[in-house]
């Protein structure tokens, strides 16, 4: 799985298994079920791209059934952060990769005038019990969210190099308005469009993640 990165602060992860089940993912006429297993997909790809980085820890005394052996582990205490509610499409598959890691929710919406981020649900612990969090944030648009939600880490005590933000789809101001705003993120994104709409939407984009996820349209 090899990454793309295009002049840009943050990772495109152009594998081709990736693109064409973003293509799917993008088609108005994908019912949700299906859009439900094509988001949990290509997290997993995200995340498996993010995760090249973690450390190793040394596991001696195992025995395979012909001989003794010396194997790795993950190294690092892992947590979740999905930002709901659409986050939530996203996190099976992380859980997937790291079985125990602690699931954090951030509640935040996008204000519809203002476009302006808005806090209503948050549960983390006094401090920080995780080395590595992975933020969960099917698209990045405006960018408002992704930058209160990693500022809610912060406040937390995490430092911004024990951040990873994964994003299905984002928009290009977006993104270099997070990379700017937060120095320091690694961002894995598996797409990125160059332009907005007037009401903020990804263009052409595929919609709203939350409302295709759980079928609330209309």
């Amino acid at each position: 799985m090899t990454p793309m990165t295009l002049d840009a602060p943050y990772t495109i992860v152009s594998h081709p298994v990736l693109l064409h089940k973003l293509t799917q993912l993008r088609n108005v006429n994908t019912p949700p079920a299906d859009f439900r297993r094509l988001v949990k997909e290509i997290s997993g790809i995200l995340g498996v791209e993010a995760s090249r980085s973690l450390e190793l820890k040394a596991v001696p005394g195992l025995h395979s059934p012909i001989a003794p052996f010396t194997g790795q582990a993950i190294a690092h205490r892992i947590g979740i952060s999905p930002i709901l509610r659409a986050g939530i499409g996203m996190t099976d598959s992380i859980l997937d990769l790291f079985p125990t890691a602690s699931v954090f929710y951030l509640g935040l919406f996008r204000e519809k005038v203002s476009l302006q981020p808005v806090e209503y649900y948050q549960k983390l612990p006094a401090k920080p019990t995780v080395d590595t969090l992975f933020l969960l944030d099917p698209l990045v648009a405006t960018g408002g969210t992704a930058i209160a939600a990693v500022s809610m880490l912060l406040d937390w005590g995490l430092k911004i190099e024990n951040i990873k933000l994964l994003v299905l789809l984002g928009s290009k101001p977006g993104l270099d308005k997070v990379a700017a705003e937060c120095p320091g993120l690694e961002i894995f994104v598996g797409g990125v469009d160059e332009q907005l709409t007037e009401e903020g939407m990804i263009l052409p984009g595929l919609g709203d993640s939350g409302d295709r996820l759980f079928a609330t349209l209309g």
